[in-house]
């Protein structure tokens, strides 16, 4: 997220070096540049822990079980993800020696919402030209814990492989939207020890692939320029994931344990309608082509322990993932 500041803050500057022409040919102000700025170090801010949570979020719960699966055996589950959002993580400082342009009203600083905050807000003010700029801080998503539901899906295609599908809805929640796509391939690794497996221990191995889409609305400025065009952040994740999990089964019942490791990638983009200011300043192309080159990766590693009871072909079960953040999930399963 450091670097999704620094290049919105070079787009800044770039605004700023070049003032003094647009303001010959156009007409703005100077201190256009440094209200990019601040908006900008608003959305590091902003923005982060939501994105970090949506990771632990498409983590975990893709393994049933580490029993081998047999040719065409096939398991669909209904699931419902419980996010349990850290108070550390709901907002963030926000300091008037931080901002160029803006101040807060008011106030020397102010604790301000994440995506993930409450519906909490402060104003700042700024002036551009001979016009004040009013700003209202996003709101958060309002929520201690979310909880959305989705379908995943479990098919054995030979070799003690399964192939795993999950799929959700889009989820929208105050001023956040998200959708998660994923494929994973679990391994049977205990089939190849058959005095393991008589003891009803087993072990497995996936590899998996989620595509994470999230959007929070956004910075609403409204300048003499017109709309800045900042209303709409989007963030596409690439989340690569290895996981070994462990069992010990007893008639019905199975506990599982589980190592996660994953590596993810993110990708932002100003998304939505864009401002007034467009006719100026082509804004959002010269953001977004800078953002093309840049990524951000991060590692997570997490633990995993889930419980499953078997009642006539039908599981339940629930699962907790802990590292970094508390993720936890309920679902009832059918194997045809």
């Amino acid at each position: 997220m450091r670097k999704l500041g620094t290049i919105f803050g070079l787009a800044g500057l770039f605004v700023m070096n070049n003032s003094n022409l647009m303001a010959q040919n156009s007409g703005i102000d100077p201190a256009f540049g440094y209200l990019i700025q601040d908006a900008i170090y608003f959305t590091e801010h902003y923005i982060t822990p939501a994105t970090d949570a949506a990771v632990y979020q498409a983590a975990s719960s893709w393994v049933n079980t580490p029993q081998k699966a047999n040719m065409w055996d096939f398991t669909l589950g209904l699931h419902m993800n419980t996010f349990l959002v850290p108070k550390s993580d709901r907002n963030f400082r926000l300091d008037n020696q931080d901002l160029s342009f803006f101040q807060i009203e008011g106030q020397d600083s102010a604790l301000t919402p994440t995506a993930l905050g409450g519906d909490q807000y402060v104003m700042l003010q700024g002036v551009l030209g001979d016009s004040d700029v009013i700003l209202r801080s996003p709101e958060g998503v309002d929520r201690e814990v979310i909880i959305y539901p989705y379908l995943q899906g479990a098919i054995g295609i030979g070799y003690g492989t399964e192939a795993v599908v999950k799929f959700s809805p889009k989820t929208t929640l105050k001023n956040v939207e998200y959708q998660v796509y994923v494929l994973g391939f679990k391994h049977s690794l205990s089939q190849y020890f058959k005095n393991v497996e008589d003891k009803n221990i087993h072990f497995s191995v996936l590899v998996a692939y989620a595509m994470e889409d999230l959007t929070v609305n956004f910075l609403d400025i409204d300048t003499d320029y017109g709309n800045l065009g900042l209303n709409a952040l989007n963030s596409l994740i690439d989340t690569w994931q290895m996981q070994f999990n462990g069992s010990k089964k007893w008639d019905k019942f199975e506990l599982s344990t589980g190592i996660i490791a994953n590596t993810s990638t993110f990708d932002y983009k100003l998304k939505g309608e864009k401002g007034a200011i467009e006719e100026i300043l082509p804004l959002q192309s010269i953001l977004n082509n800078e953002l093309k080159a840049i990524t951000d990766n991060k590692f997570n590693l997490i633990g995993e322990v889930s419980g499953r009871v078997e009642i006539y072909r039908f599981f339940l079960q629930t699962t907790i993932a802990f590292g970094k953040f508390v993720n936890t999930n309920l679902s009832l399963q059918h194997k045809f």
